[in-house]
């Protein structure tokens, strides 16, 4: 069931507000405001993966950049016990002249900081991201 919550803000901020839901793509201001409290209410709350509890458990998708000669340096990190690969995906970007793989990670939140933090200390690695899944007692899986 819906609750319908409302406050007031002066016409600069919304204005503001209007220009960021048009630039994210967002139908209207309740989708856009309801993602973005929970993303600064989860952030918040737990930080990022480098403020995180090095033991903490955390699950989240790695992106890697990286000229294809170098692929056999990430099947290596990969096939690490350190953390667990639960899905993989690799994809060439003809107009970047660039590879991307994109894997789901679980692990201890410092085993996957020295992940990417390898990662980023391998040449011809252009860039690495790491986005942290949201944390839930409860749901799906």
């Amino acid at each position: 069931m819906s609750q319908i919550i409302t406050f007031s803000v002066d016409k600069e901020f919304s204005g503001r507000l209007d220009g960021f839901i048009q630039q994210t793509g967002y139908k209207n201001r309740s989708l856009f405001l309801r993602d973005a409290s929970i993303h600064f209410a989860d952030f918040s709350i737990r930080g990022d993966l480098e403020s995180i509890d090095e033991n903490r458990q955390v699950d989240g998708t790695a992106i890697v950049y990286f000229q294809h000669h170098v692929e056999h340096k990430l099947a290596e990190l990969r096939h690490s016990d350190k953390f667990q690969i639960t899905s993989y995906h690799h994809n060439c970007l003809p107009s970047s002249h660039t590879c991307v793989d994109t894997m789901q990670v679980s692990g201890e939140a410092g085993a996957i900081r020295g992940m990417i933090q390898e990662l980023r200390n391998i040449n011809d690695v252009d860039k690495v991201e790491f986005v942290l899944a949201p944390f839930r007692d409860s749901g799906c899986c």
